[in-house]
């Protein structure tokens, strides 16, 4: 493996602070149906304190949902999202957290920016919301552009590739410079290849693998998002046998983690901070031994 993380130390993006090494973004569901933690910090109060727990161990910002896109979810409304994202959004970042909202709602980023999030995190890249760039623009804050072919209710039917790695880079461009055209600054921008996002295990690996190639090719710092997600289930289980629980499979992030940090991600996406922070440190001492 060709290492990319010293190179990746000088990518900033315009906005947010300055990290000398693979940044590492929190999650925090405020949903009850999210495939991995749905129901637990539905509650503003326990969110609120839960986002903060995960930055005690090691979260630089942490990642604020109120709409589930695991396969087959179906969307809520606009005014339940706001509900539950928004008092969990000024909670955070009224305690001097650096928060990202995850939304595919132009009203709800523009509520959660009123709010105090620092970064906006729409994973259909700006597809789903006609008004999401103008927003973003007009708030002048990053924007993460996902790859995304559509809803989650039939995203699983849309994952069919021949060259995953060349297919996704030329969808991303695509978002990247439409994002540009409508306002947003190139510094702005950072990319996330979607795993699990009509993509089958096989896809998600061969991103993985090729992450260096991605980021080359679209000259973007890069989110990835593996935490617990189905691949490594299948990882996991091998061929025959049952994947196991979402909660089951931290240990695996965080081998992702150690992986993409090594390949120049400019942030990992986890549920389970601590492994991953942990991973990320060993990965930066190792490009010091070079």
């Amino acid at each position: 493996m060709t290492s990319l993380y010293a190179g990746r130390m000088n990518e900033q993006v315009l906005g947010l602070p300055a990290w000398d090494r693979c940044a590492v973004m929190g999650v925090v569901n405020v949903t009850p149906d999210s495939f991995s933690d749905g129901g637990l910090w539905f509650d503003t109060g326990l969110a609120v304190k839960h986002g903060l727990e995960l930055v005690a161990e090691g979260a630089d910002l942490v990642d604020v949902g109120g709409e589930s896109t695991r396969p087959g979810a179906t969307r809520v409304d606009e005014a339940e999202e706001l509900r539950r994202v928004i008092p969990v959004v000024r909670g955070l970042a009224q305690a001097g957290v650096t928060v990202s909202v995850d939304t595919m709602r132009a009203a709800v980023a523009a509520a959660a920016v009123e709010a105090g999030a620092a970064l906006v995190n729409d994973v259909s890249g700006g597809r789903a919301d006609p008004d999401m760039i103008r927003v973003v623009a007009g708030a002048r804050v990053p924007f993460v552009v996902m790859h995304w072919r559509g809803q989650s209710v039939d995203m699983n039917d849309r994952a069919v590739y021949g060259d995953t790695v060349a297919e996704v880079v030329a969808e991303l461009t695509a978002s990247v410079e439409a994002a540009v055209a409508g306002g947003i600054a190139r510094e702005r921008i950072v990319v996330d290849p979607g795993l699990g996002f009509a993509k089958r295990a096989e896809h998600d690996l061969a991103l993985v693998a090729g992450l260096g190639r991605l980021r080359a090719a679209l000259d973007r710092p890069v989110l990835v998002a593996a935490s617990r997600k189905r691949f490594l289930g299948r990882v996991l289980a091998g061929d025959d046998a049952a994947p196991p629980p979402a909660r089951e499979r931290d240990a695996a992030t965080a081998a992702v983690t150690a992986i993409v940090a090594r390949e120049g991600a400019w942030a990992v996406r986890v549920h389970e901070v601590r492994a991953s922070a942990d991973a990320v440190r060993v990965a930066q001492a190792l490009d010091g031994c070079q």
